[in-house]
């Protein structure tokens, strides 16, 4: 069994509410809300342990791990890069990951993935930046849903910075509509944090969405965010989940 490098205990993706369906913006028929994350989607994020520091060989380390150390099968399916596997788009427009930290190219990455019996996950930005100030997908939705889905991504994460004079419910909304275009089934992790009532529109436009601002290492954070999230908890059921941020275990303040 390999060596445990990474903290997997140190992430959950979503966690749910109680059930009530609640289809205030209707997926289009082919692909209805509960298709897609019947149950909360759990996993693996980079960003609260390794931030910009990513690459191809710690994604490999980490499928590879969490197949063989009991994660994978107790439910853990999804690995999600998150911010910083960009670097900028090509003469048409498509997205480019960093070549010097993915050397093998993304598709091959998500084959790794895939191959190790998990879900591959990536992330973006509604505006023009990415939080890290990467290439976000603001003009870009429907080459990036298709560059996705051609890489045969299976999640993608959806954030909110550089984007607040955007409305957030019309702008992911769009995205989820590239993302159906491309016939794939890809669930979409809403992360505009709660300012936006997501609660109120979101089921059936995303699987999941964030429900408050960022989540840190610290008890007093933890309780706020139970806390914020139980007061939504009738939004939540199959296939449309509250998203409270990553579960966090001695990743330090």
């Amino acid at each position: 069994m390999p060596s445990l490098t990474v903290p997997f205990f140190a992430f959950v993706l979503a966690l749910g509410g109680l059930a009530r369906v609640a289809a205030i913006q209707p997926a289009p028929p082919r692909q209805t809300a509960a298709l897609l994350a019947s149950t909360p989607p759990m996993g693996f994020n980079t960003w609260n342990k390794f931030g910009c520091n990513v690459s191809e060989r710690l994604i490999r380390e980490t499928a590879a791990a969490m197949a063989a150390n009991g994660m994978r099968d107790a439910g853990y399916r999804y690995v999600v890069i998150d911010d910083c596997w960009q670097v900028s788009r090509d003469a048409s427009g498509r997205i480019v990951a960093d070549p010097q930290r993915f050397p093998s190219g993304m598709k091959a990455l998500v084959d790794y993935v895939h191959g190790r019996g998990l879900k591959f996950g990536l992330y973006t930005d509604l505006g023009t930046k990415t939080c890290e100030g990467r290439p976000g997908s603001l003009g870009h939705h429907d080459i990036d849903a298709r560059t996705y889905a051609e890489w045969e991504v299976d999640y993608i994460k959806v954030d909110w910075c550089n984007a607040d004079d955007l409305d957030a419910r019309t702008h992911y909304t769009l995205f989820r509509d590239a993302l159906l275009k491309t016939g794939r089934e890809i669930v979409l992790s809403i992360c505009e944090w709660g300012r936006n009532r997501p609660w109120d529109w979101a089921p059936g436009v995303g699987q999941l969405w964030r429900t408050t601002s960022d989540i840190r290492d610290r008890w007093e954070s933890v309780v706020w965010i139970l806390n914020a999230n139980e007061a939504h908890a009738g939004a939540a059921g199959p296939g449309h989940w509250n998203d409270p941020d990553m579960l966090e275990v001695g990743n330090g303040a």
